[in-house]
């Protein structure tokens, strides 16, 4: 059988693992049992584990996030069956490459051996050459294991899902990255990190275990002598932002005093520092702009008028031009000082993208995410969904967090102006959600 594939170019032919080869190579699972995160498909009870139980494979598509394990599972099929694993990319393949590995897999079927065709990024296949597959695939010429990291249901032709089961990898979570970490310092000792911030790496890497590691062998590399805090990591890891240029030091001086100057209602100030850098020939466009920042930083749901009168004025200046214009400025500035002040909505926004960078990818309830394809419906998507208008007091109450997340709070509205009446509000579907659950 080796004379028979030694000219094929798409044959995979094992090589021992080069010691300077990759961290994330190096730790490559050395059986379906070494993947990580994946227990739902690989495990005795997953739709895979079965499959190499039962020593037959359907073809199939893994869809995940990168670095979950798509690529490694296809290469340990092929070793758990017993079949001839050819790999190619549809980023790097066309036509003449399909042609070659099919020709080749019909020779080792008449020699009485499958082949387990692995295509990554299949979905950048177009639909002609998706369709190319499906004589093979149905003559049992190949089994055919695609990966992709969009959903299937838009990317992939019906009839080649039709033939294919749908294999949902998940993200890795915090346990299945540290225990790939814990398997990078088995082989090459610990990461010179604090427990603070091995965690922030953990984090920074979203679900992507290649990602994971690609980070620890930059840290390996570094010979960093002592262990790193969550800061220091920060910055050895992430480039750094580039510096406002602070030439006219008087420019931001001013604009510091009259944004201050607004948050802290005193409406005489304000429009003074207002005066001063128009008189020095700022440009009043970006005095509009920062308006029209204060507005929403300072003021935010206690006054919700204040962005209108922001972008009114911004509009009239341009309408006017100066000096007429500026009028509209002083309104607008005017308005701002002395309306009433909340930051809870500048604050909520702030926690709310933080929250967002630590969680990542996290998927929402499956009963509150679309369902257009019957492959969606069928995986349970949009299953179990209230509508809300059909709820009593048009409010249903449900959980609408990630599974993995607990409930946050990030926007809490002051007791002042039109905030006062949110907060009324949020108070009474508070209620209305404890009663229910």
């Amino acid at each position: 059988m080796a004379d028979l594939f030694q000219d094929d170019p798409h044959a995979a032919q094992p090589e021992p693992i080069r010691e300077d080869a990759p961290l994330a190579d190096r730790l490559r699972p050395q059986s379906l049992g070494d993947i990580i995160g994946q227990d739902h498909l690989t495990g005795p009870d997953g739709g895979i584990g079965r499959m190499v139980a039962a020593g037959k494979l359907s073809s199939m598509v893994l869809w995940g996030p990168p670095g979950t394990g798509k690529t490694s599972i296809a290469r340990l099929l092929a070793d758990a069956v017993g079949m001839r694993y050819v790999a190619i990319s549809a980023v790097f393949s066309g036509v003449a490459d399909l042609k070659k590995a099919f020709a080749a897999a019909e020779k080792a079927r008449e020699a009485g051996q499958r082949t387990l065709l692995f295509v990554d990024e299949i979905h950048r296949f177009n639909r002609a050459q998706q369709d190319g597959f499906l004589p093979f695939v149905e003559r049992g010429t190949v089994t055919l294991v695609g990966a992709t990291t969009e959903n299937p249901s838009f990317e992939l032709n019906a009839a080649l899902l039709s033939r294919a089961q749908v294999m949902i990898l998940h993200r890795l979570d915090a346990e299945a990255l540290g225990s790939l970490l814990n398997r990078a310092e088995a082989l090459e000792g610990p990461l010179p990190l604090t427990a603070e911030a091995r965690e922030a790496l953990v984090a920074s890497a979203d679900g992507d275990g290649r990602f994971l590691l690609n980070q620890a062998e930059t840290l390996y590399n570094a010979r960093i002598p002592e262990p790193l805090g969550p800061a220091e990591l920060g910055s050895f890891l992430q480039r750094r932002v580039a510096v406002y240029d602070k030439d006219r030091e008087g420019h931001y001086n001013l604009i510091s005093a009259l944004h201050k100057a607004v948050r802290g209602s005193d409406p005489q100030a304000a429009l003074y520092y207002l005066a001063r850098m128009l008189t020095a020939g700022e440009e009043p466009l970006y005095l509009a702009r920062r308006l029209v920042r204060m507005a929403v930083e300072d003021i935010g749901l206690a006054d919700p008028n204040a962005l209108v009168q922001c972008n009114a004025a911004r509009e009239a200046y341009e309408f006017l031009g100066s000096p007429e214009g500026e009028l509209a400025l002083a309104q607008a500035c005017l308005y701002l000082a002395t309306a009433p002040k909340s930051n809870a909505v500048y604050k909520a926004q702030k926690a709310a993208w933080r929250s967002a960078k630590e969680t990542g990818s996290l998927m929402p309830p499956m009963n509150i995410v679309n369902a257009p394809t019957k492959l969606m419906k069928d995986v349970g998507y949009g299953k179990g969904y209230t509508y809300d208008h059909d709820a009593d007091e048009g409010f249903s109450g449900d959980n609408y967090w990630p599974d993995e997340m607990e409930p946050q709070t990030y926007y809490q509205p002051v007791e002042r102006g039109f905030e006062r009446k949110v907060r009324e509000r949020l108070a009474y579907w508070d209620k209305l959600r404890s009663d229910r659950q």
